[in-house]
């Protein structure tokens, strides 16, 4: 591999102007396809296999015009100073409420009148207008919400208390100021590494080009696609993370193999050789563990696997091609510095003297780094998964006020009702809604609403607790024990509890499917057995630790102001496996660029805990600086509006700070100093049946090569 990239590269360099503009032309080919695609329709979100979404199907099927995907809204008022809404007055301004609202927007599909839909509280202060609208949520223009918040205004000018909740007001938050904070503290750290602006601008410039071509074609194939409004902004997260680091990684060792003497073609050709090769690996590793999000059997949680997946394969092929051809533009702006800080071939600074005080004391340091970490990750031990509702958001929106008034005035189930599905006739219908009236946990049981041939009903069940309670999952599970196999559970509580259990299902099959190929790939990279099975062990610690980090914060509250948590609650359901996915790749790329730089020297000729000092003299700096840019990029993220945005932002930030700075900087040398020469042996008949694809460059150098060598004490090979 090393020898087909040196080529590659090589070639990029020479025709950089061709390189360039095929570059150019595929970004200007994804910005017309996104400029000119149709906007999207609404993401629609399925749970295959699961009773709740063969309910929804059923609805859809014999409701035909139930507008049982639409956006809803609810317009809570409520009398002042204690007074009834039964009076003449107050029930006039109700009715001009509802009036306005059928006749405000041509997206509204149905007002109920709450005096006779039954939607007036016990104590008559508080009811409720439900808004029923033709489109999806993301479909429901701006004059459509301007007419419920004039609605609502109209009846507070009446006297009423109004507050408005429902999907209906959902906006796509727009890209932060956070983001760009991120790409600023990046160059920062960039020129602060190379000392050269050029130098600096490079990984940044060609990390903005990869995303944009990202995030274009994933605009133009929304539609075509059904794309959520995350998937773009994950992909974006991912794609330049990864995009700054991998040309960051092929620009440093350029400029060291310039600092060495090489003239610049051949020192490209050796950059990409040799640091492309583990680019490539560690792209590969990212890609798996993205794509490897199918498993879940969620199509929205595939798509955006595999659109950040996407994005990592342009980043990859944007370091191995497009920054070869803009060193050869740049010339020797990049490098002049490069020579005059030639190091010193075995010198020594910060990483390896970093590495020989690990090595003096490899088990203080291990214990301190896994002791610290699994203190940090004992809040996980309280995980709860859950999907938001208006009960997370902020005390001081209307939707977290309306949501309040509902649950005080009517009960805490009334805001996440559980509907009924049954298969069979009107006497079948009334029999199911019997039987759950017995079980305990229900608050109101509805009549049953049968479709226009009579086949099938819907009853709405009212439970008594609070839509994210264990009680109201209890009561879930108790309905589908006790009814026949043609009654089924759905709606929005029972949908969550469907994706919970999903999601808590797929993640151990997830988990061993990921970690099981990449363990392959990174035997292949390293020739050994300990070294993937010590990474994969340090991934699962650095991964734990960044749950704990997100529980302690978003669930318990922890210094939630200080990261603009105003609201506490269950951590939504798909993070911890998109967190899993995501920081497993991001783990393995730090593994990958730091120890291929040790069994580079290793294979050259170095002893063990040489190759380990070799390793962190010459990769300890570009980690550092890499793992500061993903921190800073994905801490750029916390500033959004959309509550899983913030959590994964937050989560991948904290992880590859644990990664890259307790577990590759400090546990991973520990660990290769206690296995000495250990670290790299591998059974014979493997390493006869591997295929070898020479990451560390031994056939671009000429170097003598340590071969397999049996060794007498465990029959092992020695590389």
């Amino acid at each position: 591999m090393a020898t087909y990239l040196y080529r590659l590269a090589r070639l990029a360099f020479r025709r950089r102007r061709i390189t360039a503009l095929v570059w150019l032309a595929f970004l200007v080919m994804a910005g017309v396809g996104a400029a000119t695609a149709s906007s999207a329709a609404s993401s629609t979100f399925s749970l295959p296999g699961t009773e709740s979404q063969r309910a929804s199907d059923l609805i859809e099927k014999r409701f035909p015009n139930s507008s049982a995907d639409g956006a809803t809204a609810r317009v809570v008022l409520r009398a002042d100073d204690g007074q009834k809404l039964m009076v003449a007055a107050h029930k006039d301004a109700v009715r001009e409420v509802v009036a306005d609202l059928g006749s405000g927007s041509v997206q509204v599909a149905a007002v109920a009148d709450p005096y006779e839909a039954g939607a007036v509280s016990e104590d008559g202060t508080t009811a409720y207008v439900s808004v029923t609208y033709k489109v999806g949520p993301p479909e429901v223009t701006d004059s459509s919400r301007d007419a419920l918040k004039e609605a609502g205004q109209r009846a507070e000018q009446a006297g009423l208390k109004a507050e408005i909740g429902g999907d209906a007001l959902a906006v796509t938050p727009e890209p932060g100021a956070g983001e760009i904070i991120g790409v600023v503290i990046a160059g920062v750290v960039l020129v602060i590494t190379f000392g050269s602006l050029a130098a600096a601008g490079l990984p940044l410039l060609t990390a903005i080009i990869g995303v944009g071509i990202g995030i274009s074609v994933i605009t133009a194939l929304a539609g075509v696609l059904d794309l959520g409004s995350s998937t773009s902004t994950l992909a974006m997260m991912i794609g330049l993370a990864v995009g700054i680091d991998y040309a960051l990684f092929i620009v440093s060792r350029y400029r060291a193999e310039v600092a060495e003497g090489k003239q610049r073609e051949e020192a490209v050709g050796h950059a990409v050789g040799t640091a492309g090769s583990a680019v490539v690996f560690a792209g590969l590793t990212v890609i798996i563990a993205l794509a490897g999000l199918s498993v879940a059997g969620v199509p929205m949680l595939t798509k955006m696997g595999l659109a950040a997946a996407g994005a990592v394969v342009i980043a990859v092929l944007i370091a191995l091609t497009l920054v070869p051809a803009l060193l050869g533009f740049a010339g020797g702006r990049i490098t002049d510095r490069g020579r005059r800080a030639r190091p010193v071939r075995g010198g020594t600074n910060a990483g390896s003297r970093w590495a020989g005080f690990v090595l003096r004391r490899p088990v203080m340091v291990l214990l301190t780094g896994v002791l610290g970490l699994a203190a940090v990750a004992v809040p996980a031990a309280s995980l709860q998964l859950g999907l938001p509702d208006d009960g997370a958001q902020p005390s001081g929106t209307t939707q977290r006020k309306a949501y309040d008034l509902l649950s005080e005035h009517f009960g805490p189930g009334f805001n996440g009702p559980l509907l009924v599905v049954v298969d069979g006739d009107r006497a079948a219908a009334g029999q199911a809604a019997q039987t759950i009236r017995s079980i305990g946990g229900v608050t109101a049981v509805g009549p049953p609403k049968a479709n226009a041939t009579g086949d099938t009903s819907v009853i709405t069940v009212i439970p008594q607790g609070r839509p994210s309670s264990a009680s109201t999952e209890d009561l879930v599970h108790e309905i589908r024990n006790r009814s026949e196999r043609d009654v089924l559970v759905t709606g929005t509580t029972a949908l969550n509890i469907d994706f919970s259990q999903k999601m808590n299902n797929a993640l151990m099959p997830y988990l061993t499917l990921v970690v099981g190929l990449a363990f392959i790939l990174l035997m292949m990279v390293f020739r050994s057995i300990l070294v993937p099975l010590k990474a994969a062990l340090g991934f699962l610690l650095s991964v734990v630790a960044a749950l704990g980090a997100v529980v302690a914060v978003f669930q318990w509250g922890w210094l939630g102001s200080l990261f603009g948590v105003e609201q506490t609650g269950p951590i939504m359901s798909m993070t911890p496996i998109f967190m899993v996915g995501v920081v497993f790749g991001l783990a393995m790329d730090y593994e990958v660029f730091l120890v291929s730089r040790m069994r580079e020297a290793y294979v050259h000729g170095e002893q063990a805990h040489q190759a380990v000092v070799t390793g962190f003299r010459h990769g300890a700096r570009v980690v550092t600086a890499a793992a500061v840019i993903m921190i800073a990029v994905f801490a750029g993220f916390i500033g959004s509006g959309e509550q899983m945005i913030k959590t994964i932002g937050f989560g991948l930030a904290v992880a590859v700070f644990f990664d890259a700075f307790v577990v590759r900087m400090a546990v991973v040398p520990a660990v290769l100093a206690l296995l000495g020469h250990r670290a790299w042996w591998l059974p014979r008949r493997l390493d006869s049946a591997l295929p070898d694809f020479d990451v560390e460059g031994a056939r671009l150098s000429g170097a003598p090569r340590k071969t397999a060598a049996a060794d007498p004490d465990h029959g092992l090979v020695k590389v």
